[in-house]
């Protein structure tokens, strides 16, 4: 068990100036996840909070759960780098989702938003979070 934490909490990029790139990659695109897609989760536009798409008809409270979860809350843990391998499952989720179901008879120029989002949180996935991170620190803990 200690072993595939190990594996999947460790993330080296090799040279401190591509651990330093990835750090703030992460930053910058978790503060536009939040800023632009989480506050709106609590923005209140005509009187009405934001719609949130429910393409698998999951229960309301449970979708909307999942995507303010998915907005506001994980962008922290890519901030601080904790858990970021499993912390984006649920925003590549809805980012995939948004991008394979909701727009997807919409134009490249609607589409191109969860696209990007996907892709860089997939890079996120593949990567970790890089030397400048608490999984590093929690990393050399254990």
């Amino acid at each position: 068990m200690i072993e595939i934490i190990k594996q999947i909490l460790h993330s080296d990029l090799g040279n401190s100036f591509n651990n330093a790139a990835l750090l703030f990659f992460r930053i910058l695109l978790a503060i536009e996840l939040f800023r632009v897609h989480g506050m709106k989760k609590f923005r209140v536009e005509n009187g009405q909070k934001e719609h949130v798409p429910n393409p698998l008809h999951l229960p309301e409270k449970l979708n909307g759960l999942v995507a303010t979860f998915s907005d506001t809350i994980i962008p922290f843990f890519i901030i601080f780098g904790l858990g970021t391998r499993l912390a984006v499952l649920p925003t590549i989720g809805v980012t995939a989702i948004g991008y394979f179901v909701v727009h997807r008879n919409d134009s490249l120029e609607v589409r191109d938003v969860p696209y990007m989002y996907t892709l860089s949180l997939l890079l996120l996935l593949a990567l970790g979070a890089g030397t400048y991170s608490l999984d590093y620190y929690l990393l050399n803990l254990i």
